[in-house]
This record gives C-alpha cells, sequence and structure tokens, in this order.
C-alpha cells in the first residue's frame, strides 16, 4: 500500500512546490514610461528585467515622417527586447495644441496604427485629458469608444488621469457616456502630486469613483526638478525622488487593487527639463532612487 502512495504524494509535493513559487495571480506589473528609445541600449536598465513600458504617441503619428520614425523605433526596440508596450495617445506634435481630432479623424488614425502594429494590444484613449480637456469629457468618451471598436479583443484605458484638482467630477461626466457595456474596466492615473506628498488621498477617490475597473498608475515617481510654470508646489530632490520611488513601490508594487506601476522616466535629456524624475541623470550617472527600485524589484523576485 505504501508503495502504491508513494508516486501520487510525490506529484503533490512537487505540485504544492511549483505553485508558491509561481508569481500570484494579478499581482502588480512594475514599468518604465518613457519617450526615448535608447532606454532599451542601457544595460542598467535591461539588467532590471522589466517587461512594461509606457509610450505617449500623437494621435496623428502615421502622418509624419519626423514622428513616425521616432516612435517606430521605441516599439521595435521594446518588441526586440519583449518589453510589452502600452500606447497612450495624446495631441498632435505638428498642430496646435488646443487642436482635437474628431472622432472620424481618431478612428482612421488609430486604425491605422493598429494594422501597422498588430501586436500591440494594450491602449489608452487619451492622455491627461482631466487637465487639458476638462470641458469635453463627451469627446473623450467618444475616443474610448471609437478605440475599443477598433481594437477588439485590446485592453483599452477609458483615459490616462491627472490627480488635480476635479478629477473626480471629469470621471463622473466621463461615465455618463459610456453606460453599461461600454464602461471601461481599466483606467490610468497620473498621480505625481498625490505620491510627492506621500498621500493616497486622490488615488483611493479616484479607485471608489471607478468601482469594479482596475487602476493602473501610468505615470509616477518622485519629482528631482521642474522647470515650468505650474504653481502646483511640490517637493523635489534626488533624495526625495528616492523616497517617494520607496514610497509609491510599498504602497502600490504590490497591491491588489492597482495592477501596473509605471515609473516615470529612465533618464532625464538635460539639466533644463521641464519635468525631471529621472532614475539617471543627463550626466549619466545613477541616482539613488534606482538604488531603490532595484531593491524593490530583487525582493519581489
Amino acid at each position: 500500500m505504501l508503495a502504491r502512495t508513494r508516486i501520487p504524494l510525490l506529484l503533490l509535493c512537487l505540485g504544492l512546490a511549483v505553485a508558491s513559487a509561481a508569481p500570484a495571480q494579478g499581482a502588480t506589473k512594475i514599468g518604465i514610461a518613457d519617450q526615448k528609445p535608447e532606454m532599451f541600449e542601457d544595460k542598467r536598465f535591461l539588467s532590471l528585467k522589466m517587461k512594461f513600458a509606457r509610450i505617449s504617441v500623437p494621435w496623428d503619428v502615421l502622418r509624419y515622417d519626423f514622428t513616425e520614425e521616432e516612435v517606430d523605433e521605441w516599439l521595435q526596440a521594446a518588441r526586440k527586447n519583449r518589453v510589452r508596450p502600452l500606447v497612450t495617445f495624446q495631441r498632435s506634435r505638428v498642430k496646435s495644441a488646443k487642436t482635437r481630432p474628431t472622432v472620424d479623424q481618431y478612428r482612421r488614425e488609430v486604425k491605422r496604427f493598429r494594422e501597422k502594429y498588430p501586436w500591440i494590444n494594450e491602449y489608452s484613449a487619451w492622455n491627461e485629458p482631466n487637465l487639458e480637456d476638462k470641458r469635453r469629457p463627451k469627446l473623450i468618451a467618444s475616443y474610448y469608444k471609437t478605440l475599443r471598436s477598433v481594437c477588439t479583443g485590446c485592453k483599452v484605458l477609458g483615459s490616462d488621469l491627472v490627480d488635480r484638482k476635479g478629477m473626480v467630477t471629469w470621471v463622473r461626466k466621463f461615465l455618463k457616456y459610456t453606460p453599461g457595456k461600454q464602461r471601461p474596466k481599466y483606467w490610468g492615473l497620473h498621480n505625481y502630486v498625490s505620491a510627492n506628498r506621500f498621500s493616497t488621498k486622490d488615488t483611493k477617490a479616484l479607485q471608489r469613483e471607478i468601482r469594479g475597473a482596475r487602476l493602473w498608475l501610468t505615470e509616477t515617481g518622485g519629482l528631482v526638478a521642474r522647470r515650468n510654470t505650474s504653481t502646483v508646489k511640490i517637493p523635489q530632490g534626488k533624495r526625495h525622488a528616492a523616497k517617494v520611488t520607496g514610497f509609491v513601490l510599498r504602497t502600490w508594487g504590490r497591491s491588489k487593487e492597482i495592477d501596473r506601476v509605471y515609473l516615470y522616466h529612465w533618464d532625464s535629456s538635460s539639466n533644463k527639463d521641464t519635468w525631471d524624475s529621472a532614475f539617471v541623470g543627463s550626466d549619466g550617472k545613477a541616482r539613488p532612487a534606482l538604488g531603490v527600485l532595484k531593491q524593490f524589484l530583487r525582493k519581489k523576485r
């Protein structure tokens, strides 16, 4: 009897061992949001073995050679390194910053993009609409529904929101135009203000409003320096950025409610960047925040 049960018992033990070693379903994935394809050539980035990255592209990216070449280089580098792209559409780099495509124009361009890159299946309808398009939730909802119809079977985020005043109100208006089965199953959030103040308040407020949908932090990170015209006060500095990175990863890096965390961004271009929350400075030197990220990923694995 003992001999007959030994093999099944051994198989059971092996099965339990494999199950305990496997990552939990729904575990938070950590990625990087950055526009520069050179990131995929940096050995420091590659050593992190990240498999998720986000890029924001103009809605009319395929209309102009220079934008198409830039984006294609990034996407092909991601594909080569087996990194899954999340693509967020945003305003044109050629037309006026206030110009938005009609729904028909949006449909035509995202369809072209989808046909050129059929291997990409994660998208966000628009970048920071509650900041730039406060009065146009109906239009952005139309973009979302259009993108979802063009990319059936894809994961499509309602938008990438920013944690500024009026965010929840904007979402409520958006949801009026996406009732029932049209309601987004995924949303993105840029929670810089909250994160750099070590607060979870605005993130939790959005989670309550989109109850039933999954939230991705599509841009977040510690501020090193800001040189724009914003009047919103946020602490900054290299040490501060490292502390914020630790806070973000501890708070949301293993969260059951947050599916993805994309840290922005890999490296700064110059010491005059309007926004700098990079892991690597323009001098090519790693900053303290990169050490925090490495340690977290090592423990997570």
